[in-house]
């Protein structure tokens, strides 16, 4: 029964992430801020759907970013980070202002904490 629920509960989010996909497209000027959000993992890409080119990426599976992450962090401070890292790339690479792509997933909890962290770190959206 778990994974009958878990199936359909997959499925319904990409369904919501299709609808949102039909309404939000990164171009040069503003990329795309994608965020997929796994039971242990977060994972941020910034995406120019023009050139289908990935900008900027940042997740907690990342060399950089795993370095950084301690035993007593929890799931939402992780996120922070990985916002924060995946907005400082963003603007290394000349990237300013972006449209936010939630995935699918309610703009709670981690998928916000990663959305303000970008934000402080400078990113506009």
């Amino acid at each position: 029964m778990a994974d009958i629920r878990g199936k359909k509960k997959s499925q319904a989010r990409k369904r919501r992430h299709r609808r949102i996909r039909n309404h939000i497209q990164g171009t040069e000027q503003t990329p795309r801020l994608n965020v997929y959000r796994s039971l242990t993992n977060i994972y941020a890409q910034v995406i120019n759907d023009d050139e289908g080119h990935t900008i900027a990426s940042a997740s907690t599976v990342d060399s950089e970013v795993a370095k950084q992450i301690t035993g007593e962090m929890d799931k939402t401070e992780q996120a922070k980070l990985v916002g924060q890292v995946v907005a400082e790339r963003a603007k290394a690479a000349g990237v300013e202002g972006v449209v936010f792509d939630r995935g699918g997933f309610r703009y709670a909890g981690r998928v916000a904490a990663l959305a303000e962290a970008a934000r402080e770190a400078g990113l506009k959206f």
